[in-house]
């Protein structure tokens, strides 16, 4: 399990890469990165079929400490995922874009 920090994943982002957000329902609909697909961190363990195919699929949270869980619950169903360092948080303060709202 690989771990990227938020200028890495700007990069490939604006590429369309596929993203899980483990975080809860409600903090997701305050504000997640565009593209993100809700996957509480306690749900993805039953749900990785839900995850779309992709060479690597890049997990965020908050601040990268359930992403690095998240991340490891993907690889162990044979997935390459990535844990994207700083979270949300991190990519707010730095003026990226986010959404609010939705649900998956």
């Amino acid at each position: 399990m690989r771990e990227i920090d938020l200028d890495q994943f700007a990069e490939n982002w604006a590429d369309g890469v596929p993203i899980i957000d483990v975080r809860e329902p409600w903090e997701y609909a305050t504000g997640h990165v565009p593209g993100a697909v809700l996957i509480p961190l306690g749900q993805l363990d039953s749900r990785t079929a839900d995850i779309s195919d992709g060479d690597v699929v890049y997990v965020i949270c908050a601040s990268g400490n359930r992403s690095v869980q998240g991340a490891r619950i993907v690889e162990a169903a044979g997935r390459t995922a990535v844990s994207v360092a700083g979270g949300t948080s991190g990519w707010a303060a730095l003026g990226r874009p986010l959404e609010a709202g939705g649900q998956t």
